[in-house]
């Protein structure tokens, strides 16, 4: 018998509670050893997407009044950029401090153009993925994500040397750069997530894990997990279900079927400790305005 059984053994018996039924026989009461993982409030953040048309102030504002004081921030215009002049980053620190709200992770499109025809293009493309993270550094952040080229498999040996260089880059400064999960050829497949990130090869670069996004790719996220689990840098929480045609559709927070106790118990067993982004994405349904407290609230009962 391998040590490891014999380690599993004691530890059931462990928890056994032997109950006497008549002389000489024994029964055992069984208790269950093992508990669901206390889902952390203060882990959480808020993704800014929802209200991307709007500027930072009231952006931050809503964020702040929904309890959240965390934001993972969308990293395009009024909201995030290093490449546009007209983009003030002392009013991103201002509404930081004003809100007492941190810069979680930086939901940047840094990568897209490691794909582009010229060189220069690509050195450029480097330039941004850089400077982001200057800036991540500076506001506290964990994490950005990053996009796989342009998405396609066949294009993965390209990009992987400017990624290499990235990760080189956001080890010094110790920040995570995740693809997101969502439905390209590479970010939509699991095996495509695992493939690039075996040939990245650092603890630096990996997968933001989304299983609301995994599902309505087609890839069932649980299964999704235990393929790129080892590459999970960041997470984003929506939720979704199947309609009565068949297709997937987002829905407010616990009310589909994304069990995201499974997905908070499955990466905290990893060794995980950075944050879980809630991303409301149904404005149709209710306006983030009310509907981020909502998914708070979900967050901290459960």
């Amino acid at each position: 018998m391998k040590t490891q059984s014999r380690v599993s053994i004691r530890i059931m018996f462990a928890w056994c509670k032997p109950i006497w039924r008549w002389p000489g026989a024994v029964q055992f009461l069984w208790i269950m050893p093992w508990r669901r993982i206390e889902m952390d409030v203060t882990r959480i953040s808020a993704c800014s997407f929802p209200l991307r048309e709007r500027d930072l102030d009231y952006t931050f504002k809503v964020i702040s009044e929904a309890g959240f004081d965390k934001i993972d921030l969308v990293g395009r215009m009024p909201h995030f950029s290093v490449t546009d002049p007209d983009y003030d980053m002392d009013e991103l620190r201002r509404v930081c401090d004003k809100y007492g709200v941190v810069l979680a992770n930086i939901g940047s499109y840094c990568g897209r153009d490691f794909v582009a025809d010229s060189e220069a293009e690509r050195q450029a493309a480097m330039d941004e993925m850089k400077k982001t993270l200057d800036v991540g550094k500076a506001f506290g952040s964990k994490s950005i994500r990053i996009m796989p080229g342009d998405g396609k498999r066949a294009s993965i040996d390209t990009i992987v040397p400017y990624f290499q260089e990235s990760a080189e880059y956001a080890e010094k400064l110790g920040i995570y750069m995740g693809i997101e999960n969502h439905g390209t050829e590479i970010s939509g497949n699991p095996e495509a997530c695992q493939e690039i990130c075996e040939k990245v090869d650092s603890e630096y670069f990996g997968i933001l894990y989304e299983p609301c996004n995994l599902m309505a790719a087609g890839a069932d996220y649980k299964s999704a997990f235990e393929v790129f689990k080892d590459y999970i840098v960041h997470v984003h929480i929506k939720d979704g279900d199947y309609n009565s045609e068949g297709k997937w559709e987002r829905c407010m927070l616990g009310d589909g079927i994304i069990d995201y106790h499974w997905v908070w118990d499955q990466v905290e067993a990893l060794g995980y400790d950075r944050d879980y982004a809630l991303e409301f994405e149904v404005g149709d349904i209710e306006p983030v305005e009310t509907g981020y407290r909502k998914w708070y609230e979900t967050w901290e009962r459960t």
